[in-house]
Parts: structure tokens; C-alpha cells; sequence
């Protein structure tokens, strides 16, 4: 072998271990002490907003819309409304039905002078072509794409923009898990369940925290720096209403996230329920042990996630891999039957919830960019806790004889899991 050769094959191993780096780096193993306070105490809020390093905002009112028919007629309705500015940020946005309804509304609104701004993940939404947003552009509006695929973006091509929000006037803010696609409404021509997921619609100063959201990622997307006074009318405190705080989490270089370290945090200082909607549950070891240990001293714990409809087939095997140790502890997993859930919300003693973006995954702990409605608020916990019931209503409870009979091939693709897990 001569030394061009040898050089050649350093070079080839060097490029497949930053490879192994980039896809299966493991993540931080999280420990948390939980602050001796009750959960609806100011100490408590202010150390929430401390570890997630936000700030504590006002939930002046909320609308939760738990089904695409619903919540896409009332973001198309707002946006109708609006009078200065439309923000919609979405790792989905395809060419659907329901996509052409928004490149409409949005189109119209900028054709007004309102200043439409559109972010779409180039990976989440990879067979949405550029010229699919050509009316909003040609009526004055813009679109960017956020870490297109170039070969300066290659090293970081595995942190994808996941957050789904819509931001209007800077005063209405709608936040969740459902992006813009034909998924959400059902009856593609394939004769699929529309999926259950949920959108929550906010007032108050709690929609500055969102409006940041998207103009950290326009940054990126754009190097362009939002500052318009306009933008932000509901940044003031004081407002009647719930507590609330925004979480944006994205990737640190030492593995850290905020999501995850608002999750951990209050899990660990749960006291009576935990209830968990995620539709790629697979906590890693410590996210498993933070829920074992509160089912040790007796919180009562219920996750919902989907059944064979699950849209990742490899990641719901993986997932279930991991219910074993979780149903000797007494948690009770229940799978979603009519069809996909997509919604990704947890509730704490029925007080606090979280709503957003995040799926209970390394992937979204630790590789994308994710946004979170964090509310200290009972009434909104109570709302989302009707859905919750009807979620396991329409669920087949898995018991841990069940998990002992899942089928040898069903094992293993949850070995294949082991090794893609943190992409999914």
C-alpha cells in the first residue's frame, strides 16, 4: 500500500467515526434533586424558569383543539384576522390539502401588507418543493428554509427545527405538535384515520415567549434579526391569568437541553400523577429511572402511545423494548387504537402541563431544536386531562404478560432499534 493509499484510509476511518459521533452519541445520564416545595409555590415557579433559563410569563387564555379539522380552521381563521404579522414555523409543512389552504391564507395576508414570515425544516419537509411557497413569495411575503442541505450544513444536518408553532400579531400564539399536512386531516386517498394530535391557542404575555422562538430560528435561517416593536405587543407582565413559561430547547455542545432538564425536573418532583402522551415514547435509562423512582414513592403513572399504527414501525418496537422494567414498577402504558397519536403533552399532579414539540426521545432531548408551552395552571391541566381519559378510553392497556409474549420478530427489530433509536 503506498502513502497516498494510507493516507486515503485515515482519512475514510477518520470520516466514519465523526460519522458514529454525529448519529449515536450517547446522552448526558441525568440526576436531578427535587426541590423540597409544593409545585404551586413561587420558589418552585422561579426555579422552573431558572434551570430552563426562561422567563415566567402570563397564560392569559388558552383553547385546546385537539383535532386537525379544528385547530387548522382556527389558525386559518386568525391568520384571516391578522393586521401586522403571521409567523408559522413547522418541520412539517407538505403539499396537501391542507397546505394549499395555508399557502392561500398566508398569500392573501401578505398580498394586505400584512409581513408573512414562513420557516420549514428542510428534512421534516424534504418533498415540499421551493416553488410550492412561490404565491406567498410573489404576494411579498418570505420563506426560508431552515439547515437546507448544503455541504456547509453537513456537520450539522442531524439537528432539525422541530417546533411547530404560528405566531399572529405577536398577541395570538398557537403551539403543539401538529404541522401543516395532509396527516392531520385523514382521508389521503389511502383510507387512513386522521391523527389525533393537539394544538393549544394562547393569549397573554406568554406569546412573546413564542414569537422568540421563531426569531432565533429566522436568524438562523436568514442571519436576518427581528426587532420590530410591532412584533412583540404582548411582551408585558402582570396580565390575569396562569403561570407560564416557554421552553426552547435546542442541542448544546455538551449535550445539555433545556426540554430535557424541564422534564427531568418535574418528574422528579412529582407527588400524586404523572400522565404522558408521546408518539415515540423511549426514555432513555435515566428518564426511566426518574419514572420508576416516582412510582416508588406513589405516583400514580399512565402514558399513552400508539399501537400498530405508529408511523416509525422501528421505533415503536424500540419502545416497547423498553416497557418492562416500567410495568414491574406499576406504570400503566396504554396503546392508542383508532389510529396515529401524534400529541406530545405531560401533566404533573394536575397542575402542571407541558405542550408542545418535544417527543419523549433522545432525538428530541438532545438533536433538534424543540418549543414547549411549560403552564402552571389547573384549569388548563383539567382540560387537557379530559382528553388524556378519552385517549385511554379508545387504548388497549398492555399489561406486563403481554410485553413477556411480544413475538421473536417483533424482538428483533427492537434490536435494530438499539442502533436507530436516537434518529427516529
Amino acid at each position: 500500500m503506498g502513502t497516498l493509499d494510507s493516507i486515503a484510509l485515515v482519512a475514510l476511518v477518520m470520516m466514519c467515526g465523526l460519522i458514529l459521533l454525529v448519529l449515536f452519541e450517547p446522552g448526558l445520564s441525568y440526576h436531578v434533586v427535587s426541590p423540597d416545595l409544593p409545585l404551586d409555590s413561587a420558589d418552585f415557579i422561579a426555579i422552573c424558569g431558572t434551570v430552563a433559563d426562561t422567563e415566567i410569563r402570563c397564560l392569559e387564555s388558552f383553547e385546546v383543539l385537539g383535532e386537525g379539522r379544528r385547530f387548522y380552521a382556527a389558525e386559518l381563521a386568525d391568520i384571516a384576522k391578522a393586521r401586522s404579522s403571521v409567523h408559522v414555523l413547522a418541520f412539517i409543512f407538505h403539499r396537501s390539502p391542507a397546505g394549499d389552504q395555508f399557502v392561500a391564507a398566508l398569500a392573501e395576508r401578505a398580498s394586505k401588507g400584512v409581513k408573512v414570515r414562513v420557516i420549514v425544516d428542510a428534512v421534516g419537509s424534504f418533498l415540499t418543493r421551493d416553488a410550492y411557497f412561490s404565491p406567498i413569495r410573489e404576494a411579498g411575503g418570505e420563506v426560508a428554509w431552515y439547515q437546507p442541505l448544503r455541504w456547509y450544513t453537513f456537520k450539522r444536518l442531524n439537528n432539525r427545527v422541530h417546533r411547530e408553532l404560528i405566531v399572529i400579531d405577536g398577541e395570538v400564539g398557537y403551539i403543539g405538535g401538529a404541522g401543516i399536512g395532509s396527516h392531520w386531516l385523514g382521508g389521503d386517498g389511502h383510507g387512513k384515520a386522521a391523527w389525533r394530535d393537539t394544538m393549544v391557542r394562547c393569549t397573554g404575555s406568554i406569546v412573546a415567549g413564542m414569537q422568540t422562538a421563531f426569531i432565533a430560528n429566522w436568524l438562523e435561517s436568514t442571519a436576518e434579526i427581528l426587532a420590530d416593536r410591532e412584533i412583540f405587543p404582548a411582551a408585558r407582565i402582570g396580565d390575569a391569568g396562569g403561570t407560564a413559561l416557554i421552553v426552547s430547547s435546542a442541542p448544546s455542545p455538551a449535550r445539555g437541553s433545556r426540554a430535557r432538564v424541564l422534564f427531568q425536573l418535574l418528574l422528579a418532583s412529582a407527588r400524586q400523577s404523572i400522565t404522558i402522551n408521546s408518539p415515540y415514547f423511549l426514555p432513555d435509562r435515566s428518564a426511566r429511572r426518574e419514572l420508576i423512582k416516582a412510582a416508588q414513592r406513589g405516583v400514580r403513572i399512565s402514558v399513552v402511545t400508539p399501537g400498530e399504527a405508529n408511523n416509525h414501525p422501528i421505533a415503536r418496537r424500540a419502545s416497547r423494548r423498553r416497557y418492562g422494567e416500567l410495568l414491574e414498577a406499576g406504570i400503566a402504558i396504554h396503546e392508542y387504537q383508532p389510529g396515529m397519536i401524534h400529541a406530545k403533552i405531560m401533566v404533573v399532579d394536575e397542575l402542571w402541563s407541558v405542550v408542545g414539540s418535544t417527543n419523549f426521545d433522545s432525538r428530541s432531548f438532545d438533536l433538534n431544536d424543540e418549543v414547549n408551552l411549560a403552564a402552571m395552571d389547573a384549569a388548563l391541566a383539567a382540560r387537557l386531562l379530559q382528553d388524556f381519559a378519552a385517549d385511554v378510553a379508545a387504548s388497549r392497556v398492555i399489561t406486563y404478560d403481554d410485553w413477556l409474549r411480544r413475538p421473536w420478530h417483533e424482538r428483533l427489530l427492537a434490536l435494530l432499534g438499539v442502533f436507530l433509536e436516537r434518529q427516529e
